[in-house]
């Protein structure tokens, strides 16, 4: 098993670490032609980066068609414009900030280079405390941080097993086309913290609340991933946050 990295590698034990930069095509076609994997995951992005979301997934689709195998590019809600209740997998992208736009030319990139990939667009991910919005709860509820989670900011949170296992279902059993792979519930990030403050032991009464539409922050603000056609095509069960946020029974 092979992975790549653009500043350090992780700390799985049992892979190569590869050093990659997807922003540059001569990079990513030498990577695949020497490592020339089965199956690429292709997971790669940062916001403020076009060349890293658009171009990089352009590059890592060529180099899948060059040297064979499947390809799951991961992809975001944010190729929503959240103008309509939910989305489908038929629904057609209608980003509304940068990032949204370069998700969405990804998305263009990759089905056109590689006509039987998975795009998997996802949601919100949360972990087992290691996700960037649940350290942001916990900062807001001990008083380490300023801020405030909004109250009309609704997306349908992930649990990363579950994204993870959807993937690699997705990529074992030869899945193409799109698929939605976010959680059964849409909350808001107020909801959300909640949520992860009680599972926590956190007083939740501190989580400070605000309106993002009283904001200038860009983007959308309600966008709900309809995954009842995925679901039928997967066997990994999507849950919901209020599922897997809730502490089981002592």
């Amino acid at each position: 098993m092979g992975a790549t990295y653009l500043t350090k590698p992780g700390g799985s034990s049992g892979v190569e670490w590869l050093a990659l930069d997807v922003r540059s095509r001569a990079a990513v076609a030498e990577v695949f032609e020497g490592f020339r994997p089965e199956v690429t995951v292709n997971a790669a992005y940062r916001q403020a980066d076009w060349a890293s979301t658009a171009d990089g997934a352009a590059y890592v689709a060529l180099g899948v068609s060059r040297v064979g195998g499947r390809l799951v590019h991961v992809s975001s809600d944010a190729v929503f414009s959240g103008a309509v209740a939910s989305y489908d997998e038929r629904s057609v992208p209608d980003p509304i900030t940068p990032y949204g736009a370069a998700k969405a030319a990804a998305e263009t990139a990759v089905r056109a280079v590689v006509p039987d990939a998975v795009v998997a667009r996802t949601s919100l991910i949360v972990g087992n405390g290691e996700s960037v919005h649940e350290s942001f709860v916990h900062a807001l509820a001990t008083g380490r941080r300023d801020g405030v989670l909004f109250t009309d900011d609704v997306r349908c949170p992930v649990h990363v097993a579950d994204l993870a296992a959807a993937l690699l279902e997705a990529a074992v059993r030869g899945l193409s086309g799109i698929l939605h792979v976010a959680g059964a519930d849409a909350l808001s990030r107020y909801d959300l913290g909640t949520l992860i403050a009680r599972r926590d032991g956190l007083d939740a009464s501190r989580l400070p609340t605000g309106r993002r539409a009283d904001t200038d922050l860009p983007g959308p603000l309600d966008v709900r991933l309809n995954c009842t056609a995925t679901q039928q095509r997967l066997q990994t069960r999507l849950r919901g946050a209020r599922e897997f946020l809730t502490p089981p029974d002592p």
